[in-house]
């Protein structure tokens, strides 16, 4: 964290100490209870100087995953807290069942991410949908404090209270985005606000996915007035942008989610954020351009006006086993040399498959691949060299080039982007190629700017399968992979395949229902209101 500091372990404990517990036998155990959106807390809102920090918490509960250092005491009873962080299951759910990784480890249910084949009790499944739980109910707790009414009766006035309604628009929008994750991983899901008081005999009801949509599109269109201008807001914090970001990303998927297209909505967004001051980022030396590398290295917040909101991570001050660290840890074995990569050591995981590799020309840049050791095809999951591994993603300096802040190496110090231009750039283009009334040819120059700075040839046209491609080749492991293959048609069935899909070697054709995964199967048992999602 460079500028906004996140120290969950002083802020929940104190705050709002909220603890979601696990309570079936397994390695990491299900969730027996409906979320908690009613800890105790209101006294802490009477003194404006508690405000940042309480913010903080709903920030660090995207970063790290327990109130302590190396995510200890987990704000998920009964599961280790980096191990099922927020951002760390993320990457389980929207990269591991795609052509973009596999990873080699055994634990639990994990090898079912690899192939589509996972089940309603599945760990990792449960683990993610709790932390979305998890950070709404946080959030709401926060927007329930920071009402006009709760506001004047504490007393909160002035530039305290001008801050406070920001602040309160920022905790709407992260609770809007978690349920944006909730309806695109899960669909059909339960629905809880401000005004939900748990505990009482009335459970959580659902909503469907449609109607969820439509919900969270108001939430942001709302919110927009009182956050900060674009790049106004201090770093890992939100603002405009970052909503319009979610706005376009939502309605570039409303066919998926609500059954309607509504590609002239992703121009109109994008178009705002493009005009919004932005610019793609730029490191050249000797002549060339190394902007998309420093994009993911350990100083990537200093001079980066590409990223629109990124989860900000400091060795020193977010000392998570998720996030970057586990992006840096994870993708390192073999024969690598783990200081190359400012760490120190490899955990011996992921790497990508031979499809994702063959996306890339010998001169993209953005294919960073390691290839001494490993080999193209994975024949075994369970072997690390067996793939070739990707390196993306650096605890290096590039101003320098020394290691990150953490003397030890555990802890990684770049920042993860969660939106940037470069992805408002293909938003646009895929946008105006599929009946958006976009500028066709605004739409070839902003790919071919990605694609100047990649070091590639520039594109002569435009259609569906070369942007799908390019999306993969841009955005790879920033975690929009599997929504990307559902869009397009690509990510069940069997017109698309890549090593390991379906549990085969080769790939296999998966059955339509693998587009979301299911409620954990506690919550449905707990719940009367859910319905478990077709297939499982």
């Amino acid at each position: 964290m460079k500028l906004f500091n996140i120290k969950a372990k002083r802020i929940v404990v104190g705050a709002l100490g909220l603890l979601i517990a696990f309570s079936a036998a397994s390695c990491m155990k299900d969730l027996e209870r409906e979320p908690i959106t009613d800890p105790s807390s209101t006294n802490l809102f009477n003194d404006f100087n508690n405000y940042h920090s309480l913010l903080a918490k709903l920030y660090g509960g995207l970063a790290v995953g327990g109130q302590e250092g190396g995510d200890g005491n987990s704000d998920i009873g009964g599961i280790d807290g980096g191990f099922s962080s927020y951002m760390r299951q993320m990457f389980y759910h929207q990269v591991l069942p795609t052509d973009e990784a596999k990873i080699a480890w055994q634990d639990g249910t994990l090898p079912q991410m690899n192939t589509q084949t996972w089940t309603a009790s599945n760990e990792f499944i449960a683990a993610l949908y709790y932390r979305i739980y998890g950070e709404i109910a946080f959030t709401n707790e926060f927007i329930k404090n920071t009402s006009d009414e709760r506001l004047a009766a504490n007393g909160i006035s002035g530039a305290n209270l001008e801050e406070a309604k920001s602040m309160r628009a920022e905790a709407r929008f992260l609770r809007a985005q978690s349920y944006y994750h909730a309806l695109d991983l899960y669909g059909n899901v339960p629905f809880v606000d401000e005004n939900y008081v748990s505990g009482g005999a009335e459970k959580p009801q659902r909503i469907e996915r449609a109607a969820l949509f439509d919900w969270v599109e108001s939430e942001l269109l709302a919110v927009e007035a009182d956050l900060k201008d674009p790049r106004m807001n201090v770093s890992g914090r939100v603002d405009k942008a970052a909503a319009w970001a979610v706005l376009a990303r939502l309605y570039l998927n409303a066919e998926v989610y609500a059954g309607t297209s509504r590609y002239n909505d992703v121009i109109t967004y994008t178009e705002k954020i493009i005009n919004a001051g932005y610019a793609l980022k730029k490191d050249v030396l000797g002549g060339v351009d190394y902007g998309y590398q420093n994009l993911f290295m350990a100083d990537n917040h200093l001079n980066n006006p590409e990223v629109i909101f990124a989860i900000n991570y400091d060795g020193n001050k977010t000392r998570t086993f998720g996030g970057t660290t586990f992006l840096v840890h994870a993708a390192v074995g073999g024969s690598m040399k783990a200081s190359d990569y400012g760490v120190n050591g490899g955990w011996g995981g992921l790497r990508v498959t031979k499809q994702f590799v063959d996306l890339f020309s010998q001169t993209d840049k953005r294919g960073r691949f390691y290839t001494d050791g490993q080999s193209l095809e994975i024949n075994d999951i369970s072997d690390f060299t067996q793939g070739y591994a990707f390196t993306k993603y650096k605890n290096i300096n590039f101003s320098d080039g020394s290691a990150g802040s953490d003397t030890k190496g555990d802890f990684v110090d770049a920042d993860l982007p969660l939106y940037r231009l470069g992805d408002v750039y293909l938003m646009y283009a895929e946008a105006t190629v599929r009946g958006g009334n976009g500028n066709m040819a605004l739409a070839l120059q902003y790919v071919n700017a990605l694609r100047e700075r990649a070091g590639v040839t520039p594109a002569v046209s435009l259609d569906l399968d070369f942007l799908l491609a390019e999306r993969a080749r841009e955005l790879s492991w920033e975690m929009t992979r599997r929504t990307d293959l559902i869009r397009f048609g690509k990510f069940t069935g069997s017109s698309k395949l890549w090593q390991w899909k379906g549990g085969s070697k080769d790939g296999a054709s998966v059955a339509e229902y693998r587009k979301l995964y299911p409620i954990p199967t506690n919550d449905v048992i707990a719940n009367s209101n859910l319905i478990q999602n077709e297939g499982y």
